[in-house]
């Protein structure tokens, strides 16, 4: 039993006179420093298992960011620091036997024993009881006696355990093995290199600690980890294995070990991270994956928050809860950046085949957090050759240059993705939809795309759903395709056609979003009958004849949309409409020819798109949007995803819009910055078939990042465009560009230079008086 605990008598700072720490590593050290510094009453103990010499790992590498806090918090570390880093600022690709090499980057790094032995005596001369070789006593009976306990015991924190009901912790394991090496000399740059075995792609990881040392960190998939007999080795054996493979990037010299072995990443969250006067800080509260180089940095940056936050807040309580508050955002930020580096890194051999610039660029964008804008501030000359090998004209962002779909060519890669406006009646499109699709469409994007436009009265999410299931809605779509073709002539119009399924007959988005009407419902069909939500209605099965009238009728609408004059046609197979209802096995439990194995569930939609491409013109284009994963146990996959996509571009599909989720409503997706992203860059690299990405892409620095890794061929964005119709216009008005990928429509030319806000020239003062 994890026993009781109790929050501390008031007292001095918050009632914190007694604090226990619970590891020995920087981040407990480093806390235990702080704290005894802001009030030397304290009595601060940290208990260690290990020796002081004891280290695991080599380097450690630092932020400029963290140092500022270092020499903010406490200047006498940060100058015992300064005297033992290793600084460099550029990064060498090697690949294939060709080396890019990146500048701008700034690294600092030291040993991580030296690390130590700066904090110990940091904290001995400030004195903190410091009690190595040392088991901490059991979390209950240190909760009881001290007035805080920090664990800061690690991944495999015991204190973490002892609470786990309450910190609720998740603990991931991924598909690469690794081990910590060490070199005796310096390379001259962070240092990446692929090695392409028999057995399987191996990659190094190395940076130099010294000016004598590097950390060498080698990495592989399990399964090739054990195809090349690493299972079987002994420590020394790994290590001279790894230096035979890795022999160029280290001259010839050997690789040395610090009871190294080889091990699998654990992401760790936890709900909570304190509990009483219990709290979490570094690897036991969270880990990030060592590619983008954070476990010290954050546990070092969660000391001095914990710190912070104990100085000004009123109570211990209230300290722990805006430590919490403050630094969970930060680390959840963190942490999704490292998964994308951990993923990227996992799938390495999909990028292999790349030209050797979009390589490096790929790797150096892998995590999101360095981006093309920024990359070409660090090192214009290596951005400006991944662009040229691209194909970018001089002066050309990569967002703005041209992409051809059968005898389309979109001007440039940006998509106005398709936006339900629940605004016409009787599926009727209006004055708003003409005005609303015309603005994006003078606004610059390359490609602007229809709400779902629905194939039957029945097929409509809501009353205000448009259609295109008479003549009078054709006619109605020509006036909007005309005007986008007379006033913005270089922009293209697709029309997205879908069927609602299990999800109509709702009420209006702001109504009460997936709401069944109060009145005036309309029978739903769809693969099985299973209600969308508990108060939803519930479906019926749709029968043979049922699916032939729909097939049908999308014929008929694609027919329509031809003569209405649009450009491009996309089928909507994605959240949870009928034909993604067909494709997913949580909503498809058919026994006929169209469920049960992935090729059954996909008869019925492949049928619809064949029906469709017979009666769209052969020149124009035809895309289709899916659902990469259901978000949820025992539904789509990312490796369903990727057959889907090979099965609509083997019927002739162009391109593959590439969305997530809304199939289920228990689904858990994993929010983020370009979240659905690596859906659509797997799609593309394991197919072969063009993609459009979409999800949480709102800069046209995240547009040209993408582009350029050659991770999507278009980018498609809503609530940018909502926010602001002209979205594409003002990213060129940004950039500095003004070539043929956009065109301001003449009537706005004044308006493509930013409007001055207020004056900035005025004096600035001269002198500043200390206090």
């Amino acid at each position: 039993m994890a026993g009781t605990v109790t929050m501390p008598t008031p007292g001095a700072r918050g009632g914190v006179v007694r604090v226990a720490v619970v590891g020995g590593g920087p981040g407990g050290l480093y806390a235990a420093a702080l704290l005894k510094r802001l009030d030397p009453t304290r009595e601060v103990t940290v208990w260690e298992r290990n020796t002081p010499d004891d280290t695991f790992g080599f380097g450690v590498v630092l932020s400029d960011e963290t140092l500022g806090g270092i020499e903010h918090a406490d200047p006498v570390v940060y100058e015992a620091l300064q005297q033992h880093f290793t600084r460099w600022d550029d990064i060498d690709i090697v690949h294939r036997g060709t080396r890019q090499t990146s500048g701008g980057h700034g690294f600092a790094a030291l040993g991580r024993r030296r690390l130590l032995e700066i904090l110990h005596e940091r904290c001995r001369s400030l004195g903190v009881e410091l009690r190595f070789r040392s088991e901490a006593p059991y979390p209950a009976w240190l909760a009881e006696t001290y007035d805080l306990v920090i664990a800061a015991d690690g991944v495999h924190s015991s204190t973490r355990e002892a609470y786990a009901h309450v910190f609720r912790p998740h603990v991931a394991s991924h598909h690469c093995r690794y081990i910590w090496l060490a070199a005796d000399f310096a390379f001259d740059a962070f240092r990446f290199e692929v090695a392409e075995t028999e057995h399987g792609v191996m990659q190094l990881h190395g940076y130099p600690y010294s000016a004598d040392a590097s950390t060498v960190i080698v990495e592989m998939r399990e399964e090739v980890w054990r195809a090349a007999g690493f299972d079987e080795l002994d420590e020394q054996e790994s290590i001279d294995r790894c230096a035979k493979i890795f022999a160029d990037a280290l001259g010839g010299r050997p690789l040395r070990s610090n009871k190294s072995a080889w091990t699998t990443f654990r992401t760790v969250v936890n709900e909570r991270w304190s509990y009483a006067n219990v709290v979490l800080l570094g690897d036991a509260a969270h880990t990030a994956h060592f590619s983008i180089g954070s476990g010290t940095k954050l546990a070092v940056e969660d000391a001095l928050a914990l710190a912070a936050c104990l100085e000004e807040q009123p109570s211990l309580e209230d300290a722990l809860a805006a430590y919490e508050e403050e630094r969970k955002p930060v680390v959840a930020s963190t942490q999704r950046a490292a998964r994308a580096s951990l993923e990227w890194f996992e799938n390495l051999g999909r990028y292999l085949d790349q030209p050797p610039r979009q390589f490096a660029f790929n790797l150096l964008t892998r995590s999101r957090r360095v981006t093309h804008d920024n990359l070409r501030l660090r090192d214009a000359h290596f951005t400006a050759s991944v662009e040229r090998e691209f194909g970018c004209p001089t002066g050309t962002p990569p967002m703005f240059t041209p992409l051809r779909l059968r005898g389309l060519t979109l001007r440039n890669r940006v998509v106005v993705s398709p936006m339900d406006m629940y605004s016409a009646t009787d599926g009727l499109p209006g004055d708003f939809h003409l005005v609303h699709l015309g603005a994006r469409a003078l606004g610059g994007a390359g490609l602007v795309m229809t709400e779902m436009v629905c194939v039957s009265p029945e097929g409509r999410i809501t009353p205000g759903c448009t259609g295109l299931y008479n003549g009078r809605q054709g006619e109605a779509w020509r006036r909007i395709t005309d005007f986008v073709h007379a006033q913005a002539p270089g922009t293209a119009i697709g029309v997205q056609l879908g069927h609602s399924g299990r999800k109509g007959s709702t009420k209006l988005m702001w109504e009460g979003i997936d709401e069944p009407l109060e009145d005036g419902n309309w029978p739903l069909m769809a693969a099985s009958p299973l209600p969308y939500k508990p108060y939803s209605q519930t479906p019926r099965a749709l029968s043979r004849a049922q699916l032939t009238d729909i097939r049908e009728q999308f014929t008929a609408a694609a027919w329509r949309a031809a003569r209405a004059g649009f450009d491009l046609l996309e089928l909507h197979c994605a959240h949870g409409y009928l034909l993604s209802g067909f494709l997913s096995p949580l909503t498809n439990q058919r026994t006929d020819a169209y469920g049960g194995s992935l090729a059954k569930r996909l008869r019925f939609p492949l049928e619809v798109f064949d029906a469709i491409r017979s009666v769209w013109p052969e020149e124009r284009p035809m895309t289709v949007r899916i659902s990469a994963t259901d978000w949820t146990d025992g539904g789509t996959t990312a490796e369903d995803a990727v057959e889907i996509a090979r099965a609509f571009a083997s019927h002739g599909a162009d391109a593959i819009d590439v969305s997530t989720g809304q199939v289920v409503e228990d689904e858990r997706p994993e929010f983020g910055r370009s979240y659905q992203t690596p859906f659509a860059d797997r799609i593309r690299h394991e197919t072969g078939v063009p993609v459009i990405a979409v999800g949480a892409i709102s800069s046209w620095d995240d547009v040209n990042s993408l582009i350029l890794a050659g991770r999507t061929d278009l980018c498609a964005l809503a609530r940018p465009h909502l926010y602001d119709p002209h979205w594409t216009l003002h990213a060129a008005a940004e950039q500095g560009y003004a070539g043929p990928g956009v065109a301001w429509p003449a009537p706005y030319r004044a308006g493509s230079r930013r409007p001055q806000t207020g004056r900035t020239d005025a004096p600035k003062p001269r002198l500043s008086l200390g206090s």
